[in-house]
């Protein structure tokens, strides 16, 4: 790749290595790319596929068990590669940042934070304390954080994440780098908190038009909103790379189609739009194929790819790694991935007229006592209750899946466990089929127990690492089932083929499995005792964009299939919207809004739904989004609010209305959403609009 002479890093023909068991294996190769001053490049792909290997390169900051073997990494027209330590360390945090994605992980937790970010600007800048510290209260207040003489004072656990990310951002760019390496900056925060970042990037660089940004993520919503060009990696190569509405719009390679397919749009349902996950799964290091290597996952391989493909000009300043990229780019070729079968998806929820409840939740509250600080061990005073649920009022159909959203803190979770026994509610009653549920879980009988289950976040954290996929699985089968060990074995393998995995992994330890693959494992350990209502608590917010995608239809296929009612809680509303059948919207422990998801993305919204809509980054460069942005954090539980729990933070607050009284349930005339809020139907008509709009409304993929 020519040096472009307004290029502040240039990657050619980069190769990386890592040590396995003694010998050297390929693991980045022949990476080309370019980044300019004032342009953020986003470095898109599933999980290991070298993006994060091609940042550490770059900084030259690998592992002792990485090497570059092959390749230039020009900075500025200095050769990165032939430096010393000793100059790079003058590079590092002065010329070159870096953010990484956990930024709770990347402190400190013993010092302040004043403190560490006073040690990098004396350093960095040879300041003195004074001056450092002053530097300090400017940078705050450049990305925006509050109070920052109170951030300054107080150490990593004390702030939130969105106040860490913004933290680890204020020392990125205290030395005006020419280059910010950005991985994954934003994937641990709440849509809100994300926008928030977000919008502080564009301001950011904005305002220092010298400096080239490497964003690395697999969000496709972000890179849309905030990259001028992208680069796809697939397994170590780089796969296509143009400028970001080419490759939304135009892409000629089938793995970045296959991306795009795999992520639901705002608004998208099950009912209409079929997602289209990527058969197979990425090669690990060491066991990728000859030629093409994406062939074996790929709808349009044939015998010439099974040659190794040049980076062909696909068009000015596109680049695509396909022998067969004119095909695709003159319409003659479908590159997306087969979609699924078609009995084993259904078009609508289950097929019911009006379906009983099988949960009614009424008036529910959860209170816990706080922890008592130093000042109220001393003066005897008792904690105040934290509020996590309060007053919560909700059904779910038979056969139906309910769609639980809000902020990190708003209750979700708490929610589920009250439904699950594992926090017993403090008052309300639950109804299951229609009968009362126990509050306890230890006066559930077993077979109520084996009716509701649970599939949580992160499988790493729910599956024993030094049990088989058969024993995790056959445990509770033998718990809630009498059967013999032959049984027992068939039942095993039912479960697996139930969520689509072989058999044969039956022997495997969760760390020889995939991400997608250890999840599924986790679904099929809740289907094992044959349970009638699901709870999934953010079940792919950790996965790969196609794994996501995969893991949906399987939820889709089994409450279809099987019956099996869902509660399903995610941040994420496009995610939500697609499987959901009614969605419920949750804030400081209360709903603000309930309805069938057919409505959920039209006006009148409750202003937090608002908000809420306005911050997902959309799939689509073009599209035209409301930007709301909401002030402040989410206030404490375990302070009790007046009147409307959210009109401390409300952008359509009324006055004392909202501050002093409990605003009511309004129902929506043209169907069952209903929203809890002051404000009239018809006013917040006509201050609102739909909160989204795509240029060009993707065919319904039915």
């Amino acid at each position: 790749m020519d040096q472009n002479p307004e290029a502040v890093l240039t990657v050619n023909e980069l190769c990386v290595e890592y040590r396995q068991d003694g010998e050297w294996t390929n693991a980045v190769k022949n990476v080309s790319f370019q980044i300019l001053s004032d342009q953020t490049v986003g470095l898109v792909g599933e999980s290991g596929s070298g993006k994060t290997t091609v940042a550490l390169a770059v900084l030259r900051y690998l592992p002792d068990e990485g090497r570059v073997c092959s390749g230039e990494v020009n900075f500025l027209g200095t050769d990165l590669l032939s430096l010393p330590r000793s100059e790079m360390r003058e590079l590092w945090g002065n010329r070159m940042s870096f953010v990484p994605q956990d930024a709770r992980s990347s402190l400190n937790p013993s010092l302040t934070i004043g403190s560490q970010v006073r040690e990098l600007l004396q350093r960095s800048l040879n300041l003195s304390g004074a001056q450092a510290d002053e530097r300090t209260r400017e940078l705050f207040h450049q990305v925006q954080l509050g109070d920052p003489d109170r951030v300054r004072a107080a150490y990593p656990h004390q702030i939130s994440g969105g106040m860490l990310q913004r933290v680890l951002t204020a020392m990125a760019i205290s030395t005006e780098p020419d280059l910010l390496i950005l991985d994954e900056p934003t994937s641990s925060l709440d849509v809100t908190t994300q926008a928030e970042i977000l919008d502080l990037y564009r301001r950011l660089l904005a305002e220092n038009p010298s400096t080239g940004v490497l964003y690395i993520t697999h969000n496709l919503g972000v890179t849309a909103q905030l990259c001028s060009r992208l680069a796809v990696m697939y397994a170590g190569e780089l796969v296509e790379a143009a400028d970001t509405r080419e490759i939304y719009q135009h892409a000629t390679h089938p793995y970045t189609t296959a991306l795009v397919e795999s992520v639901p749009r705002l608004g998208e349902n099950k009912s209409r739009v079929k997602l289209r996950p990527i058969q197979g799964r990425i090669p690990p290091l060491g066991e990728r194929p000859g030629g093409c290597v994406f062939r074996p996952r790929c709808p349009l391989a044939v015998d010439v790819c099974e040659e190794y493909p040049p980076l062909y000009e696909a068009g000015p300043r596109h680049v695509s790694r396909c022998h067969r990229w004119e095909g695709i780019q003159e319409g003659e070729l479908d590159p997306r991935q087969p979609p699924p079968e078609e009995d084993r998806i259904s078009r609508a929820p289950a097929d019911l007229e009006e379906p009983e409840n099988i949960l009614a939740v009424d008036g529910v509250q959860v209170f816990f006592q706080g922890k008592r600080s130093l000042k109220d061990l001393v003066l005897r005073q008792t904690a105040d209750r934290v509020r996590a649920v309060d007053g919560v009022d909700l059904a779910i159909p038979e056969g139906r899946v309910l769609g639980l959203v809000g902020e990190s803190g708003s209750g979700k979770t708490t929610l589920a466990r009250a439904v699950l026994g594992l926090d017993p509610p403090t008052a309300g009653t639950l109804n299951f089929q229609g009968r009362k549920l126990e509050k306890n879980l230890d006066a559930r009988t077993r077979e109520i127990l084996g009716q509701l289950q649970i599939v949580f976040q992160d499988p790493e954290d729910t599956l024993n690492p030094y049990r088989s996929v058969r024993q995790i699985l056959s445990r509770p089968v033998r718990r809630f089932e009498d059967l013999t060990p032959e049984e027992v074995e068939d039942r095993v393998g039912e479960l697996l083929q139930a969520v689509h995995l072989s058999p044969a992994l039956a022997s495997r330890l969760p760390d020889q499995l995939s991400g997608g693959e250890k999840q599924r494992v986790a679904i099929a350990r809740a289907l094992a005792t044959a349970p009638e209502l699901v709870i999934a608590d953010e079940p792919i917010s950790s996965l790969d964009v196609s794994v996501q995608a995969s893991i949906l239809n399987l939820f889709n296929e089994l409450q279809i299939g099987e019956q099996i009612s869902l509660m399903f809680i995610s941040h994420d509303l496009a995610v939500v919207g697609y499987l959901a059948d009614e969605i419920a919207v949750m804030y400081l422990g209360q709903l603000m809004e309930r309805g069938p998801v057919d409505q959920a993305f039209d006006p009148p919204f409750h202003p937090y739904m608002e908000a809420l809509l306005s911050s997902v980054p959309l799939v689509d460069p073009e599209a035209e989004q409301i930007q709301i942005r909401l002030e402040g954090e989410i206030p404490s539980a375990s302070k009790e609010i007046s009147g409307c729990p959210f009109h401390t933070r409300c952008h359509r607050y009324l006055g004392a209305v909202c501050k002093e009284q409990v605003p009511p349930w309004r129902k929506v005339p043209e169907g069952g959403k209903w929203y809890f809020c002051h404000i009239e139907i018809e006013d917040l008509k006509e201050v609102q609009e739909r909160a989204f709009t795509f240029k060009d409304q993707p065919e319904e993929n039915v």
